[in-house]
């Protein structure tokens, strides 16, 4: 049985005040056949104080975010906290262990990608890309976000159209969710 995969997330932070995500709408299945074009991928959850993208198969991301938005209640809203409490019971569960995704969470305060396995990544610079788009969106937002004064919401909507102009796996039908 073929499996639905192909996203790209891109996430960016300009400061505390300028948080934004974005996903393109592309879902593939195996490699030759588009089945849709307009795929939501990226939301605000918990009370809209935190932005969350998935890339993978796409009925284990949903799970994923859901049991994320589950952590998030738990730990009122720290990011960080529901993140690791997260990534552990997905390492640790038998069914969860074979969740095939990523997820992308921000707020004001982080930046993170979640990992199945058990891995929460912080990375070096307000910036990251996930996804079958993710290095080409990922080079995108680098040199976006270090060469010029684009906003979050700018550098987010021009690394996807960039990744959609290279990747097969990734559109131009882009959704923004922006803190």
């Amino acid at each position: 049985m073929e499996q639905f995969h192909a996203t790209t997330i891109v996430a960016v932070r300009r400061g505390s005040d300028d948080v934004c995500i974005g996903g393109d709408g592309q879902v593939t299945m195996g490699q030759t056949a588009v089945m849709k074009h307009k795929a939501k991928k990226v939301r605000k959850i918990y009370k809209g104080t935190v932005l969350s993208g998935f890339a993978g198969s796409v009925s284990d991301a949903f799970s994923l975010t859901e049991k994320f938005e589950k952590k998030l209640e738990e730990h009122g809203g720290n990011l960080k906290r529901a993140a690791v409490a997260l990534a552990q019971s997905w390492r640790q569960d038998r069914v969860m262990r074979n969740l095939e995704a990523l997820l992308v969470a921000a707020d004001h305060e982080s930046l993170l990608v979640i990992s199945g396995n058990g891995e929460v990544i912080e990375p070096d610079q307000d910036f990251v890309a996930i996804g079958s788009g993710g290095n080409f969106a990922y080079a995108a937002a680098n040199a976006l976000y270090n060469h010029t004064d684009m906003d979050a919401e700018a550098i987010v909507r021009e690394a996807l159209k960039i990744a959609s102009s290279i990747c097969v796996f990734t559109n131009d039908n882009i959704t923004v969710e922006k803190l």
